[in-house]
């Protein structure tokens, strides 16, 4: 197993800054010292049929925290889905079906599980 110094510096790359790196850096530790894995979440509101290259970015960072043995949760919502953009854009996103979020939800989970382990 990664001392908590080399897993920070595994995560850190790739990443111009982290917010908070202190308390980053105390959680590894202290995940190293309990020998309990990290519960990292991330979550997506499946307003597109596929996942987008902003994703990507969020999901190879959690595939880092993968692959130093911590858990990975990955969340879909249909909130935002449901409603269209709360911003008043509605143009830009206009509410879906239920049926459109599910299908848009599946496709996300394959594309996203060919990165991540599902398990």
């Amino acid at each position: 197993m990664k001392s908590a110094e080399e897993q920070f510096e595994y995560i850190k790359k790739g990443c111009v800054e982290i917010i908070q790196e202190g308390e980053l850096k105390a959680k590894l530790k202290r995940s190293l010292e309990e020998k309990k894995a990290l519960k990292v979440k991330l979550g997506f509101d499946p307003t597109a049929p596929d996942i987008h290259l902003g994703h990507t970015v969020v999901i190879r960072k959690m595939k880092h925290f993968q692959d130093l043995g911590h858990d990975v949760i990955f969340l879909i919502g249909d909130f935002t889905g449901l409603i269209g953009d709360p911003s008043g854009r509605s143009a830009t996103r206009p509410p879906m079906t239920r049926e459109q979020i599910k299908q848009n939800a599946e496709t996300y989970k394959s594309q996203i599980f060919k990165i991540l382990d599902p398990e």
